[in-house]
């Protein structure tokens, strides 16, 4: 059996109709209806039938994306197989969190969904901007950010995603700066991200304050599994680290690379997807080619899942 670790997807990810042939699995459905009793709407139906514009509202996106993940989780783990790391991408580190007992998913569906609209109201839309960088090496992009930031109105290296895919994030006028500089280096591609508020940079402070304020009032737990959290790039166990860690994305970057890095430094064979779409394999393909992959979205993926982990 190979040692593997399982990774969630972030916001973008999300579809109409994500796991919709995973419906049957009994796990998926008793994920779907405490998920439903927790938000006091039907999260399930808004999943299968949209309208696309509602389940993009971030505050909707968050729990959806959240309550899918653990839910593909859950009809994985319920077949006998266990992870010996996990970790989330952004928004996908709540999700890891459950999966480590650290976080009860009631409680993390209700906190996500105030992430949301935290993350909103800490920069108006049309104020803040995401763009990826595709081509340019991060110590240029972190350079750039910095030429191209006149006091607040700043930009930041935001996600360091694979090798040569950076997103930077922060205020429109200074995204579009940066972007203008970006090209006028010779970036492979320059592509502005359709995003409603510009994450994991200092411009989140009050969103960050406000789920760190929750945070403390929950019943946060050591991890039972170990989470390779974004900020630190390392596998995390103590509710003080955790409840540190998601302060800490909100304003600083996701270091993915280094998060794989550290994986396949510790002996993880595998990274298995849990959740919808495919982006983190595609990226984690692009950082450690040494390492095997699988997702899991339906019951197909799953029985090819089971068989990496097993063989």
């Amino acid at each position: 059996m190979k040692k593997f670790a399982v990774v969630f997807p972030g916001q973008g990810s999300q579809s109409v109709g994500m796991l919709k042939d995973f419906m049957a699995d009994p796990e998926v459905k008793r994920t779907y209806a405490e998920a439903n009793e927790a938000l006091g709407y039907d999260l399930l139906t808004l999943t299968l039938e949209g309208p696309e514009s509602e389940l993009n509202k971030t505050e909707v996106t968050q729990p959806a994306i959240l309550t899918a993940s653990i839910a593909a989780y859950r009809a994985l783990v319920s077949q006998g197989v266990n992870p010996q790391g996990v970790a989330g991408h952004s928004l996908g580190e709540y999700s890891a969190l459950v999966a480590s007992g650290s976080l009860n998913f009631l409680d993390a569906v209700k906190l996500v969904r105030l992430r949301g609209q935290a993350m909103q109201e800490a920069v108006p839309q049309g104020q803040g901007a995401m763009a990826a960088i595709l081509g340019v090496d991060d110590d240029k992009i972190i350079e750039v950010c910095k030429e191209q930031s006149q006091g607040a109105d700043a930009v930041w290296a935001a996600n360091f995603n694979s090798p040569g895919q950076v997103v930077i994030s922060g205020t429109a006028t200074a995204v579009e700066r940066a972007n203008a500089k970006f090209t006028e280096l010779g970036a492979k591609r320059v592509v502005p991200l359709a995003v409603s508020a510009p994450s994991h940079c200092p411009l989140m402070q009050s969103a960050a304050d406000k789920v760190k304020e929750v945070l403390l009032s929950l019943d946060v737990k050591d991890a039972v599994i170990p989470v390779y959290c974004n900020a630190l790039a390392s596998k995390i166990t103590k509710k003080d680290e955790i409840i540190d860690c998601l302060y800490r994305q909100l304003v600083g970057p996701v270091r993915w690379v280094e998060s794989v890095q550290a994986m396949a430094k510790d002996g993880i064979e595998l990274l298995v997807e849990a959740g919808p779409g495919k982006v983190l394999t595609g990226l984690n393909r692009r950082i450690d080619k040494t390492l095997s992959f699988a997702n899991v979205n339906d019951p197909a993926t799953l029985e090819k899942a089971l068989s990496a982990i097993n063989s």
